[in-house]
Order: structure tokens, then sequence, then C-alpha cells
């Protein structure tokens, strides 16, 4: 496989994503968020994100290319919360080629997602993460993102066998 070049502003170039950009995007989503990297992600890389976000928000579904392929995405949607005048922007997901990840393509995808939810209307942008996700915090963080809210997170592991204490009638 050839060396990608830099991700410099240069030869970057951040565009719409298109059908034909499904299958690379996916396999960059399966090269990112693996569940060794994120025991806990309470959300699944599947070919539905993809598609149902393209589906709903074509606009807010961006590639990144540079050196002849796709080097990372940007997937996001808006929500109007009714009774509230404010439109909000959710950054669904964020994805950069292992190999290329702090040169500048993650940040070139914010720039332009958060240009197209300005000018639809978007009053504040949303992004979740887990709280021991440490390089995505420094990222968001980066790019402006403050206010850091905890939430609980629980799972129940449906494989494993429960221990019910059996109670004895007498």
């Amino acid at each position: 496989m050839p060396e990608t070049p830099p991700a410099g502003k240069d030869n970057l170039r951040i565009r719409e994503m298109t059908i034909d950009d499904f299958p690379e995007v996916f396999h960059i989503g399966e090269e990112v968020f693996t569940a060794e990297s994120f025991q806990s992600l309470y959300r699944t890389w599947d070919e539905f994100e993809i598609t149902t976000l393209f589906n709903s928000d074509t606009e807010l579904c961006l590639v990144a290319e540079g050196g002849g392929r796709i080097l990372g995405f940007a997937l996001g949607t808006t929500v109007t919360k009714h009774n509230s005048p404010w439109k909000y922007g959710y950054l669904v997901w964020v994805g950069v080629r292992s190999d290329i990840q702090q040169g500048g393509v993650g940040s070139g995808l914010f720039k332009e997602i958060k240009h197209r939810m300005k000018e639809q209307g978007v009053r504040m942008m949303i992004i979740d993460t887990s709280a021991d996700n440490l390089p995505a915090i420094k990222f968001f963080q980066k790019q402006g993102f403050g206010d850091i809210q905890e939430h609980v997170y629980m799972s129940l592991n449906l494989t494993r066998k429960s221990r019910k204490k059996s109670v004895k009638k007498p």
C-alpha cells in the first residue's frame, strides 16, 4: 500500500461524502473504533451509522482526501428540541486513519463541519466520548469545547449467567 503523504493544509481536501466513499469510511471506522480500544463504547460502529446519517444529513457527512485516498471522516447531524428556539449540532463520529492522527486531518474536518452547522443555524455543538478517552478529550478541547459533563454509563453482559439468589420457601 502506498505511503500517505503528510496531511498538510496544501494537500488536504474536505468534501461531502458520496455513496462510493462508504466502504473506505467504514474501514477507517473499523480501524479506529475497535472494541479493544473502546470497551465501554455505548454506540457500535457499523454500516448503519454511515447510512443513517448520510440519509438524514448528507451535507454533514464529510471526508478528508489527500494523496489520492480518504484520510478521515466526520459524521454529524442537527437536532431541534420541541419548545426550544435553539438548534443543536451533534458531531457523532470523527475518524482519522491511525497512521496519520495528529496531522491536521481531524482539525480540518472539524473546522468544515462547524462551518456547515453554523450555516444551518446551529447555536450549540455537542460531542460525547468516554471519560477515559484522553486523546479525544484533548482534541475537542483544542477545538474550543469546554464544560465537560460526566454521565453514568452502565452495561450488562448478557452472555454471562446471572447469579440470582434463590429464595427458599418454607
